[in-house]
């Protein structure tokens, strides 16, 4: 990921096109938190995407974030913020971050908890997010490669679990490494819809041994690696 960005549109600056993204994204996607408001306006997401990629980097769109052989989307900003607001951090949670591909929603989390591990399962990903936090001065952040869907047990337990895209099974083993009073945040695929795209921001949270899960908003996304469905065969 070369470090020269191609200029914001004339006359236009990256600290203008963050503050449009907050006035007419966030804050119209129901987002009221100030924390992350705050987080999310100082957060340089230009810094965390491919140079010709920097132009649209506060489109409300997602965008898909590639590195040779490796791939993967990154949220909307409105969709992102939302599900981190449905997550009510505490300055004091420790927080999993899974699938943030090259760092820019770890450097969001770090911002409003106490410690954040990005976990990826592609090295040159994890790579990457790791140079990003350096250059971005965050020091209660940490990149590490893995199998998404299996989390970081021995680093656990975690206050906050942020899943960084679409999943289509309950995601048990990142359930068993919530602390009590945990909550994951995550997009659930809808069963059974034709086009496979459909979804549910959704939230668990861990009481004891309970979990419980609510529905948050409509939302979209790809399938992160280890958490699609097993398909099963009828004879």
């Amino acid at each position: 990921m070369s470090a020269e960005l191609k200029s914001p549109p004339e006359r236009t600056s990256w600290a203008a096109l963050r503050q449009a993204m907050v006035d007419n994204q966030l804050r119209t996607f129901s987002i009221t938190d100030r924390a992350i408001l705050d987080r999310m306006q100082s957060v340089p997401r230009e810094m965390f995407i491919p140079s010709n990629q920097a132009a649209i980097a506060y489109s409300d769109r997602a965008l898909v974030i590639t590195d040779g052989g490796a791939s993967r989307p990154m949220l909307p900003p409105m969709i992102l913020g939302r599900m981190i607001q449905a997550a009510r951090i505490l300055p004091t949670d420790r927080i999993l971050d899974v699938g943030g591909a090259t760092g820019y929603s770890a450097a969001v989390l770090a911002g409003l908890g106490a410690e954040v591990v990005a976990l990826e399962c592609e090295a040159s990903l994890t790579g990457k997010a790791a140079a990003n936090l350096k250059i971005s001065g965050i020091k209660n952040a940490r990149a590490v490669t893995g199998p998404l869907a299996a989390g970081l047990a021995e680093a656990a337990p975690f206050d906050v679990i942020v899943v960084n895209g679409m999943i289509e099974t309950v995601p048990d083993l990142l359930l068993a490494q919530l602390a009590d009073g945990g909550r994951l945040v995550a997009i659930r695929r809808i069963q059974h819809d034709p086009t496979g795209r459909a979804g549910k921001a959704v939230q668990y949270e861990r009481s004891g041994q309970a979990i419980g899960v609510k529905e948050i908003f409509d939302a979209s996304a790809g399938v992160l690696p280890g958490f699609e469905a097993v398909t099963s065969f009828a004879f």
